[in-house]
C-alpha cells in the first residue's frame, strides 16, 4: 500500500477529477445519472487515499502541533464531500440548494487551505 502514500498525486488526481465530475453533474451539462454514480465512486477513492495520507502523516505528527491541521483537514473534506452530495440531491429532487453551494465552497476552501499550507501540502511560492 506504499504506493498510496509515497506521494500526493493520486489523492490530488481523485480530487481534481472529483470536482470536474461534481461540477458537469451540477450544472446539469450531463442528464445521465451515470456521472453522479462516477462521482460516488471518486467520493469513496477520495476517502480511501485520504484515509491513507492521514493514516501515514496525521498520526505521526500527533506530538507536533499540526496533528490538529491534519484532523481539521479530514473533518473539512469529509463536510466537502457531504455538501458536494446534498447539492447534487436537492438539484435533482428541485429543491433549493443555495445553503449547501455555500457551505460547499467554505469547506472546499478550508479544506484546500489545510491541504497546502499543512508539511506535506505543496507549496506554491517555493
Amino acid at each position: 500500500m506504499d504506493f498510496l502514500v509515497s506521494t500526493t498525486h493520486l489523492h490530488i488526481t481523485t480530487w481534481v477529477i472529483g470536482l470536474i465530475l461534481f461540477f458537469i453533474a451540477a450544472a446539469g451539462i450531463s442528464k445521465s445519472k451515470g456521472v453522479h454514480m462516477a462521482l460516488r465512486l471518486f467520493y469513496i477513492l477520495m476517502i480511501i487515499t485520504g484515509g491513507a495520507l492521514y493514516w501515514e502523516y496525521g498520526i505521526n505528527f500527533r506530538t507536533d502541533a499540526t496533528g490538529m491541521g491534519y484532523d481539521m483537514k479530514f473533518l473539512f473534506a469529509i463536510l466537502t464531500i457531504a455538501m458536494m452530495e446534498m447539492v447534487l440531491v436537492k438539484k435533482n429532487k428541485g429543491k433549493k440548494n443555495g445553503l449547501f453551494w455555500i457551505l460547499f465552497a467554505v469547506f472546499l476552501f478550508l479544506t484546500l487551505f489545510y491541504g497546502f499550507k499543512l508539511p506535506m501540502g505543496s507549496s506554491f511560492l517555493a
